[in-house]
């Protein structure tokens, strides 16, 4: 039996005929034996199929997370691709506020130096017209000085009037007198009041009535010194002295 199962050898699977010479003990034992290693195979193969299970489990486990993971990336590169749209968006509002600040900053630059042009040409017309005025003055000044050597003080306000009135009255009083003397009253009362061509108050044969200017004061140069209003202001442009007064 031994050299049978040498002749057969150990992984050889033995034919009808090699069966048959067999005892019975040995038809059991290699019975046993097969299914002993049919057993190991399926006990072997349950676990490889659990092993498999397990890293099966896991591999899936590992693709939801990495879909989660997918998922939230989307939403992360979606609201990147929003905050760049919207970032594009405001770069091109602020150059677009950009160009138009340059503009309104040119426009107004131009319009201020036109603007502080004619500023300072109207402060140069109005520095000539205050040199004319100030020139002006001092001629109208000395016209004035000149005017009152030329015709000497003015008398007091209401002296002709008051010798006037008591002429008359002192006329009046010698015709109530007088009674029928009313020539010899009227002639006094003409004597009293002068002769129409006698001597004046300016003397015989003198020019008439007197101008009477008023005295010149001191009149504001424009220098800033006086309290009364400068040369150049609207109200300062009437004269000092003036024959009418």
């Amino acid at each position: 039996m031994e050299g049978g199962e040498a002749a057969g050898g150990p992984g050889r699977p033995l034919s009808d005929a090699e069966l048959a010479a067999l005892a019975k003990e040995e038809l059991v034992r290699r019975l046993r034996q097969e299914e002993a290693e049919k057993l190991a195979a399926l006990v072997q193969r349950g676990r490889l199929m659990q092993e498999v299970n397990r890293q099966l489990q896991s591999h899936l486990g590992e693709i939801r997370e990495l879909k989660q993971v997918n998922r939230r990336l989307q939403d992360e590169n979606r609201e990147l691709r929003d905050l760049c749209c919207f970032l594009d968006h405001e770069r091109q509002k602020g150059r677009r506020v950009a160009r138009e600040w340059q503009l309104f900053g040119a426009h107004a630059s131009r319009a201020v130096r036109d603007e502080l042009a004619g500023c300072w040409q109207k402060l140069a017309q109005l520095e000539g017209r205050q040199d004319e005025l100030l020139r002006e003055n001092l001629a109208l000044k000395e016209l004035c000085l000149a005017l009152e050597e030329e015709w000497g003080p003015r008398p007091a306000p209401g002296a002709g009037a008051a010798s006037a009135a008591a002429a008359a009255a002192a006329a009046a009083a010698a015709a109530a007198a007088g009674g029928g003397g009313g020539g010899g009253g009227a002639e006094a009362g003409a004597e009293s009041g002068g002769d129409p061509g006698g001597p004046g108050p300016d003397g015989p044969g003198g020019p008439g009535p007197e101008l009477g200017l008023p005295p010149c004061g001191a009149r504001d140069v424009g220098d800033g010194s006086s309290s009364t209003g400068s040369v150049g202001s609207p109200d300062q442009l009437h004269l000092a002295c003036s024959p009418d007064d």
